[in-house]
């Protein structure tokens, strides 16, 4: 078929299609009638000579041909948004452009909370949208859902551009009066020791990872479902946690906490700033991503 035949809006549709498997839902996320989205899938039967979605049982699934295009068609998608996006350079003074970001609490607390500071003077206008990363983040970057993805290293997409934000130690954090923090701490102290861990949607961390490359258990005595929330539960208790080091000493004064080293030794963290491949030439992006460093450097 020849492409000037072709009706571009049709990829945002098949998109959608193969993500959802599902017509109803499919319509829900473009914002249309169902009546639509069904009429949008026969074009594209039409077009492609291909099923696209085949009903099995009662889920419907992408047919093999679906499955090879999925990955292009959101790269396409991509480099189309920013095609069409409006020209004539990028002004933090003067933007209202919205950014959307996916970022832990963590870094939410320790770097997006003094970028906000930056932008009341530099770009007030300038608008964020943070998500908490998941398991499908990986799959939103390639479709241009985010522009910036800011996640350890270990957890970015191969496929996609990333710059070094900052390197972060790991220590050890427990009460003020906790008598295992009085005197340096020991492996064996550590593991004895009761814990705060942080789990965030049933996935291991960073710091989970390390532990099991080192070969090292932990006696977790209480699970946290985020990095801000470990702090809070050690006051008043002979528990410890791992924590970042920006976040322990940004938290430390206000909860009476104390901050010891490893008594192991642990990779330092490379928390990156990821961005689609597509996006390289975009002035606003860049802009931010440059901010975003000079920030992490103080």
């Amino acid at each position: 078929m020849r492409l000037d035949k072709f009706d571009l809006n049709l990829l945002v549709a098949l998109d959608v299609l193969i993500e959802e498997r599902n017509v109803t839902r499919a319509a829900q996320r473009l914002n249309v009638t169902q009546s639509a989205m069904s009429a949008s899938l026969k074009r594209l039967r039409e077009a492609l000579g291909d099923p696209i979605l085949v009903q099995h049982g009662k889920a419907m699934m992408p047919t093999p041909y679906a499955l090879t295009l999925a990955r292009e068609v959101s790269e396409a998608i991509a480099s189309l948004r920013r095609l069409i996006q409006p020209s004539g350079g990028f002004d933090p003074a003067t933007t209202t452009r919205l950014f959307r970001i996916a970022a832990s609490d963590y870094i939410a607390t320790v770097l997006l909370a003094p970028l906000l500071k930056v932008l009341e003077q530099q770009a007030p206008g300038l608008r964020l949208d943070i998500s908490l990363p998941t398991d499908g983040t990986s799959a939103q970057l390639a479709k241009g859902d985010f522009d910036l993805v800011l996640s350890p290293e270990d957890f970015i997409e191969p496929d996609h551009p990333a710059d070094l934000l900052f390197e972060e130690l790991h220590v050890v954090v427990g009460c003020e009066s906790n008598p295992l923090l009085a005197s340096p701490l020991t492996a064996e102290a550590f593991a004895s020791a009761g814990h705060v861990a942080v789990r965030i949607d049933g996935r291991n961390t960073y710091i989970d990872n390390e532990l099991n490359r080192l070969g090292l258990t932990r006696r977790v005595e209480v699970q946290a479902p985020s990095f801000i929330q470990a702090p809070w539960l050690l006051p008043g208790t002979r528990r410890i946690a791992l924590m970042h080091e920006r976040l322990a000493k940004l938290m430390a004064p206000a909860l009476g906490l104390r901050i010891a080293g490893l008594p192991f030794e642990v990779p330092v963290m490379r928390e990156m700033m990821q961005f689609h491949s597509a996006r390289r030439a975009d002035e606003g992006l860049s802009w931010l991503r440059e901010t975003l460093r000079n920030l992490a450097r103080t």
